[in-house]
């Protein structure tokens, strides 16, 4: 158990069904390494949270879909960037793979802004007044 708990990356954002992230993946190329992103929907997560847990990203790359799919916690995993979230009622989005062009738009959540509760400028203590 403490084995697979060392292994579990901590700084990875909560990936959902919907998003839409790029993952920089770090590619070993002789003694070089190198980082490439890879750009696109979140088609499913499965496997849970854990060590074993994976996610699929498609994109379409020249006509052709493209479906890659990441464990959770892998090493070869720089980082994670949500760059947008859907609103999708479904946790596999695997209907995508039929959809091509204005059919595979999907619409975006609206993000609510809560005022942050501050005290009024009318209970605010007044500064002292001067008149000359």
């Amino acid at each position: 158990m403490k084995i697979t708990q060392d292994q579990l990356k901590t700084d990875q954002p909560e990936i959902k069904a919907g998003q839409t992230v790029r993952v920089y993946q770090k590619i070993k190329e002789g003694s070089k390494e190198r980082i490439q992103p890879f750009e696109g929907l979140v088609m499913a997560v499965k496997h849970g949270r854990g060590v074993s847990g994976t996610f699929c990203v498609r994109k379409i790359s020249e006509g052709v879909g493209v479906e890659r799919t990441y464990p959770l916690h892998s090493p070869k995993i720089d980082k994670i960037k949500v760059l947008k979230t859907s609103k999708v009622r479904r946790a596999k989005l695997y209907y995508m793979r039929e959809r091509f062009g204005k059919k595979a738009r999907m619409k975006s959540k609206k993000k609510i802004e809560v005022p942050a509760t501050s005290a009024s400028p009318n209970t605010a203590p007044a500064e002292s007044e001067t008149t000359a």
